[in-house]
Protein backbone atom coordinates (compact mmCIF):
# COMPACT_ATOMS: atom_id res chain seq x y z
CA UNK A 1 0.00 0.00 0.00
CA UNK A 2 1.23 3.56 -0.95
CA UNK A 3 0.62 5.98 1.83
CA UNK A 4 0.77 9.90 0.89
CA UNK A 5 0.70 11.92 4.35
CA UNK A 6 -0.28 14.56 2.54
CA UNK A 7 -1.86 15.52 -0.73
CA UNK A 8 0.99 17.15 -1.90
CA UNK A 9 2.99 14.27 -2.63
CA UNK A 10 0.67 12.78 -5.17
CA UNK A 11 2.88 14.20 -8.01
CA UNK A 12 -0.18 13.50 -10.68
CA UNK A 13 -3.03 11.98 -10.86
CA UNK A 14 -3.71 8.11 -10.13
CA UNK A 15 -4.56 5.18 -12.41
CA UNK A 16 -8.47 5.39 -13.11
CA UNK A 17 -8.72 5.49 -9.21
CA UNK A 18 -12.03 4.26 -7.34
CA UNK A 19 -12.15 6.70 -3.52
CA UNK A 20 -13.79 5.83 -0.59
CA UNK A 21 -13.66 8.92 2.21
CA UNK A 22 -13.92 8.87 5.86
CA UNK A 23 -12.08 8.67 9.36
CA UNK A 24 -12.51 4.89 9.70
CA UNK A 25 -11.39 5.10 13.31
CA UNK A 26 -11.62 1.13 14.26
CA UNK A 27 -11.38 -0.19 10.60
CA UNK A 28 -14.60 -2.20 11.98
CA UNK A 29 -16.74 -4.83 9.94
CA UNK A 30 -19.14 -1.73 8.63
CA UNK A 31 -15.46 0.10 6.97
CA UNK A 32 -14.62 -3.01 5.26
CA UNK A 33 -17.80 -3.85 3.42
CA UNK A 34 -17.18 -0.57 1.95
CA UNK A 35 -13.15 -1.04 1.30
CA UNK A 36 -14.32 -4.32 -0.48
CA UNK A 37 -16.98 -2.65 -3.01
CA UNK A 38 -14.14 -0.16 -3.67
CA UNK A 39 -11.83 -3.23 -4.31
CA UNK A 40 -14.58 -4.53 -6.89
CA UNK A 41 -15.07 -1.79 -8.72
CA UNK A 42 -10.93 -0.81 -9.06
CA UNK A 43 -10.36 -4.02 -10.52
CA UNK A 44 -13.37 -3.72 -12.97
CA UNK A 45 -11.90 0.40 -13.72
CA UNK A 46 -8.37 -1.74 -14.18
CA UNK A 47 -7.79 0.87 -11.58
CA UNK A 48 -6.52 2.14 -7.76
CA UNK A 49 -8.36 1.22 -4.94
CA UNK A 50 -8.02 4.56 -2.46
CA UNK A 51 -8.80 5.91 0.90
CA UNK A 52 -9.05 9.78 1.99
CA UNK A 53 -8.67 10.00 5.76
CA UNK A 54 -7.37 12.26 8.16
CA UNK A 55 -5.07 13.34 10.83
CA UNK A 56 -5.63 14.13 13.77
CA UNK A 57 -9.44 12.78 13.93
CA UNK A 58 -11.50 16.06 12.77
CA UNK A 59 -13.15 15.95 16.28
CA UNK A 60 -10.27 16.26 18.02
CA UNK A 61 -9.16 19.73 16.15
CA UNK A 62 -13.36 20.82 15.96
CA UNK A 63 -14.51 19.91 18.85
CA UNK A 64 -12.01 18.93 21.48
CA UNK A 65 -13.90 19.41 24.50
CA UNK A 66 -15.78 15.58 23.03
CA UNK A 67 -13.01 14.20 24.12
CA UNK A 68 -13.79 11.14 21.06
CA UNK A 69 -11.29 8.40 22.67
CA UNK A 70 -10.35 6.73 19.43
CA UNK A 71 -9.88 3.13 18.59
CA UNK A 72 -6.96 2.94 16.75
CA UNK A 73 -3.82 5.21 16.58
CA UNK A 74 -2.39 6.29 13.66
CA UNK A 75 0.21 3.47 12.76
CA UNK A 76 -2.78 0.17 13.73
CA UNK A 77 -5.14 2.31 11.45
CA UNK A 78 -2.56 1.86 8.15
CA UNK A 79 -1.99 -1.82 9.43
CA UNK A 80 -5.45 -2.99 9.21
CA UNK A 81 -6.13 -0.83 5.74
CA UNK A 82 -2.97 -2.26 4.59
CA UNK A 83 -4.59 -5.83 5.71
CA UNK A 84 -7.71 -4.86 3.75
CA UNK A 85 -5.78 -4.66 0.44
CA UNK A 86 -6.12 -0.68 -0.53
CA UNK A 87 -3.94 0.65 -2.95
CA UNK A 88 -3.20 3.83 -1.63
CA UNK A 89 -3.98 5.46 1.28
CA UNK A 90 -4.28 9.47 1.38
CA UNK A 91 -3.30 11.01 5.20
CA UNK A 92 -4.47 14.71 4.61
CA UNK A 93 -3.65 16.74 7.46
CA UNK A 94 -6.23 18.15 9.77
CA UNK A 95 -6.38 21.40 10.93
CA UNK A 96 -8.65 24.74 11.18
CA UNK A 97 -7.84 25.99 7.55
CA UNK A 98 -7.98 22.79 6.30
CA UNK A 99 -11.45 22.75 7.89
CA UNK A 100 -12.88 26.19 6.12
CA UNK A 101 -12.43 24.50 2.88
CA UNK A 102 -15.90 24.35 1.43
CA UNK A 103 -16.88 20.52 0.16
CA UNK A 104 -17.22 21.85 -3.38
CA UNK A 105 -13.33 23.46 -3.02
CA UNK A 106 -12.07 19.37 -1.25
CA UNK A 107 -14.06 17.72 -4.11
CA UNK A 108 -12.56 19.93 -6.94
CA UNK A 109 -8.99 20.48 -5.35
CA UNK A 110 -8.45 17.22 -3.86
CA UNK A 111 -10.32 14.03 -5.41
CA UNK A 112 -10.67 15.71 -8.88
CA UNK A 113 -7.71 17.99 -9.86
CA UNK A 114 -5.17 15.66 -7.44
CA UNK A 115 -6.05 12.41 -7.12
CA UNK A 116 -7.79 12.53 -10.17
CA UNK A 117 -11.24 10.65 -8.98
CA UNK A 118 -13.35 8.38 -11.51
CA UNK A 119 -15.40 6.89 -8.79
CA UNK A 120 -16.95 7.58 -5.13
CA UNK A 121 -17.97 5.49 -2.34
CA UNK A 122 -19.47 6.47 0.82
CA UNK A 123 -20.75 5.44 3.59
CA UNK A 124 -25.11 6.68 3.89
CA UNK A 125 -24.93 8.87 6.54
CA UNK A 126 -21.76 10.10 5.59
CA UNK A 127 -20.74 14.02 5.10
CA UNK A 128 -17.61 15.97 5.40
CA UNK A 129 -16.80 19.83 4.46
CA UNK A 130 -17.06 23.39 5.97
CA UNK A 131 -20.58 22.56 7.86
CA UNK A 132 -20.99 18.92 6.90
CA UNK A 133 -22.06 20.13 3.45
CA UNK A 134 -20.62 17.69 1.52
CA UNK A 135 -23.71 14.89 1.40
CA UNK A 136 -24.52 12.47 -0.94
CA UNK A 137 -26.81 15.01 -3.01
CA UNK A 138 -24.14 17.84 -3.44
CA UNK A 139 -21.18 14.74 -4.64
CA UNK A 140 -23.76 13.87 -6.59
CA UNK A 141 -24.63 16.94 -8.47
CA UNK A 142 -20.61 17.85 -8.33
CA UNK A 143 -20.39 14.18 -10.44
CA UNK A 144 -22.37 15.51 -12.92
CA UNK A 145 -20.02 18.78 -13.25
CA UNK A 146 -17.01 16.92 -12.53
CA UNK A 147 -17.67 13.44 -14.64
CA UNK A 148 -17.29 10.86 -11.62
CA UNK A 149 -20.04 8.56 -10.24
CA UNK A 150 -21.04 8.02 -6.73
CA UNK A 151 -22.27 4.94 -4.88
CA UNK A 152 -23.99 4.91 -1.49
CA UNK A 153 -23.36 2.10 0.67
CA UNK A 154 -26.35 1.02 2.89
CA UNK A 155 -25.55 0.31 6.75
CA UNK A 156 -24.05 -2.71 7.56
CA UNK A 157 -25.22 -5.17 10.90
CA UNK A 158 -25.89 -8.32 12.43
CA UNK A 159 -29.58 -7.81 12.18
CA UNK A 160 -29.39 -6.00 15.78
CA UNK A 161 -26.64 -3.97 15.97
CA UNK A 162 -24.92 -1.80 13.14
CA UNK A 163 -21.64 -1.54 12.48
CA UNK A 164 -19.95 1.81 13.56
CA UNK A 165 -17.28 3.19 15.16
CA UNK A 166 -19.73 4.50 17.88
CA UNK A 167 -20.89 0.78 18.58
CA UNK A 168 -17.51 -0.20 19.22
CA UNK A 169 -16.40 2.67 21.45
CA UNK A 170 -19.40 1.79 23.68
CA UNK A 171 -18.94 -2.11 23.94
CA UNK A 172 -15.42 -1.50 24.59
CA UNK A 173 -15.43 1.33 27.11
CA UNK A 174 -18.55 -0.93 29.12
CA UNK A 175 -15.69 -3.69 28.97
CA UNK A 176 -17.77 -6.21 26.40
CA UNK A 177 -14.54 -7.26 24.90
CA UNK A 178 -15.72 -10.34 23.66
CA UNK A 179 -19.24 -9.21 22.29
CA UNK A 180 -17.61 -6.48 20.17
CA UNK A 181 -15.87 -8.66 18.14
CA UNK A 182 -18.72 -9.36 15.95
CA UNK A 183 -18.69 -5.89 14.95
CA UNK A 184 -14.65 -4.83 15.12
CA UNK A 185 -13.83 -8.15 13.12
CA UNK A 186 -11.00 -8.90 15.45
CA UNK A 187 -10.32 -8.96 19.44
CA UNK A 188 -9.37 -5.52 20.51
CA UNK A 189 -5.98 -4.96 20.62
CA UNK A 190 -3.75 -2.18 22.63
CA UNK A 191 0.01 -2.36 21.92
CA UNK A 192 2.32 0.10 24.21
CA UNK A 193 5.30 -0.37 25.62
CA UNK A 194 6.67 -2.15 28.83
CA UNK A 195 7.66 0.32 31.49
CA UNK A 196 8.32 -0.02 35.54
CA UNK A 197 5.49 0.08 37.91
CA UNK A 198 5.46 -0.60 41.70
CA UNK A 199 6.46 -4.09 41.42
CA UNK A 200 3.43 -5.45 43.99
CA UNK A 201 2.76 -7.78 41.72
CA UNK A 202 5.79 -9.48 41.83
CA UNK A 203 6.07 -9.26 45.85
CA UNK A 204 2.04 -11.16 45.23
CA UNK A 205 3.59 -14.16 43.35
CA UNK A 206 2.17 -12.61 39.99
CA UNK A 207 4.54 -10.43 38.19
CA UNK A 208 3.07 -7.96 36.14
CA UNK A 209 4.03 -5.82 33.43
CA UNK A 210 2.74 -1.84 33.29
CA UNK A 211 2.30 -0.87 29.50
CA UNK A 212 2.71 2.38 28.41
CA UNK A 213 0.42 3.12 25.51
CA UNK A 214 -0.33 6.20 22.51
CA UNK A 215 -4.50 4.08 22.29
CA UNK A 216 -6.94 6.03 23.71
CA UNK A 217 -9.85 3.77 24.38
CA UNK A 218 -9.38 1.58 27.46
CA UNK A 219 -11.98 -0.60 28.84
CA UNK A 220 -13.71 -0.76 31.50
CA UNK A 221 -12.27 -0.98 35.03
CA UNK A 222 -11.50 -4.73 35.56
CA UNK A 223 -9.65 -8.16 35.61
CA UNK A 224 -9.75 -9.45 31.39
CA UNK A 225 -8.38 -12.68 30.15
CA UNK A 226 -6.04 -11.52 27.58
CA UNK A 227 -3.15 -13.16 24.91
CA UNK A 228 -0.10 -11.05 24.79
CA UNK A 229 2.19 -11.12 21.51
CA UNK A 230 6.17 -10.01 22.19
CA UNK A 231 8.28 -10.28 19.81
CA UNK A 232 6.13 -12.36 17.37
CA UNK A 233 5.67 -15.01 20.35
CA UNK A 234 1.95 -15.56 21.87
CA UNK A 235 0.95 -15.54 25.19
CA UNK A 236 -1.85 -16.19 27.46
CA UNK A 237 -2.39 -14.05 30.30
CA UNK A 238 -4.53 -11.86 32.52
CA UNK A 239 -5.06 -8.38 32.40
CA UNK A 240 -5.86 -5.71 34.94
CA UNK A 241 -6.91 -2.18 34.05
CA UNK A 242 -8.12 0.17 37.21
CA UNK A 243 -6.79 2.47 40.00
CA UNK A 244 -5.53 -0.45 41.91
CA UNK A 245 -8.17 0.49 44.82
CA UNK A 246 -6.84 -2.02 47.55
CA UNK A 247 -3.60 0.14 47.41
CA UNK A 248 -5.36 3.32 46.49
CA UNK A 249 -3.59 4.32 43.67
CA UNK A 250 -5.02 7.69 41.69
CA UNK A 251 -4.06 7.11 37.92
CA UNK A 252 -5.66 4.22 35.50
CA UNK A 253 -2.82 1.53 35.17
CA UNK A 254 -2.89 -1.25 32.93
CA UNK A 255 -1.23 -4.23 33.97
CA UNK A 256 -0.65 -7.72 32.09
CA UNK A 257 0.93 -10.71 33.75
CA UNK A 258 1.94 -13.63 31.58
CA UNK A 259 1.63 -17.19 32.88
CA UNK A 260 4.41 -19.09 31.09
CA UNK A 261 6.98 -16.24 30.40
CA UNK A 262 10.40 -15.90 31.57
CA UNK A 263 12.76 -12.84 31.35
CA UNK A 264 13.08 -9.13 30.79
CA UNK A 265 10.20 -7.43 29.27
CA UNK A 266 11.25 -3.54 29.98
CA UNK A 267 11.08 -1.61 26.78
CA UNK A 268 9.49 -4.25 24.66
CA UNK A 269 6.74 -3.78 22.55
CA UNK A 270 3.54 -6.00 23.73
CA UNK A 271 0.36 -6.05 22.14
CA UNK A 272 -2.63 -7.31 24.12
CA UNK A 273 -5.66 -9.01 22.63
CA UNK A 274 -8.77 -8.69 25.29
CA UNK A 275 -10.59 -12.00 25.10
CA UNK A 276 -13.39 -11.44 28.32
CA UNK A 277 -13.89 -9.96 30.77
CA UNK A 278 -13.66 -11.59 34.29
CA UNK A 279 -14.76 -9.43 36.64
CA UNK A 280 -14.78 -5.60 37.66
CA UNK A 281 -12.42 -3.66 39.70
CA UNK A 282 -12.71 -4.46 43.12
CA UNK A 283 -11.36 -3.54 46.55
CA UNK A 284 -10.05 -6.60 48.90
CA UNK A 285 -9.72 -6.32 52.56
CA UNK A 286 -6.24 -7.41 52.91
CA UNK A 287 -3.50 -8.52 50.53
CA UNK A 288 -4.39 -12.62 51.34
CA UNK A 289 -8.08 -11.78 49.72
CA UNK A 290 -6.29 -10.18 46.68
CA UNK A 291 -3.93 -13.04 46.19
CA UNK A 292 -6.73 -15.60 46.49
CA UNK A 293 -8.76 -13.56 43.80
CA UNK A 294 -5.95 -13.22 41.49
CA UNK A 295 -5.55 -16.96 41.54
CA UNK A 296 -8.52 -17.61 40.97
CA UNK A 297 -8.96 -15.31 38.18
CA UNK A 298 -5.58 -16.90 36.59
CA UNK A 299 -7.64 -20.15 36.89
CA UNK A 300 -10.41 -19.03 34.70
CA UNK A 301 -8.50 -17.23 32.41
CA UNK A 302 -6.39 -20.08 31.32
CA UNK A 303 -9.78 -22.27 31.25
CA UNK A 304 -11.23 -19.31 28.51
CA UNK A 305 -7.77 -18.91 26.78
CA UNK A 306 -7.31 -22.83 26.01
CA UNK A 307 -10.21 -22.86 23.82
CA UNK A 308 -9.36 -19.16 22.43
CA UNK A 309 -7.38 -18.19 18.94
CA UNK A 310 -6.55 -14.46 18.14
CA UNK A 311 -8.40 -13.06 15.68
CA UNK A 312 -6.31 -10.11 14.60
CA UNK A 313 -8.36 -9.68 11.09
CA UNK A 314 -11.14 -10.90 8.84
CA UNK A 315 -13.30 -8.35 6.84
CA UNK A 316 -16.55 -10.56 7.50
CA UNK A 317 -17.45 -11.15 3.82
CA UNK A 318 -18.38 -15.16 4.87
CA UNK A 319 -20.73 -13.12 7.35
Amino acid sequence: MIIYRKIEDIAEKLRRPVVTIGNFDGVHLGHRAIFRRVKEVARAFDGVSVVVTFVPHPLQVLRPQVGVRLITCPKQKERLLEASGIDCLVEIPFDQEFAALSAPEFVKQVLVDRIGMEHLVIGYDYAFGRGREGDVKLLQKLGEKYEYSVEVMQPVSDGSTIYSSTAVRNMVAEGDVGGVVSVLGRHYCITGSVVPGHHRGRGLGFPTANLETEMELYPAAGVYAVKAKVDGSVYDGACNIGTNPTFGNDNVTMEVFLFDFEGDLYGREMSVYFVERLRGEKRFSDLEALKDAIAADVRRAKEILGRTRIIEYHDGAEQ
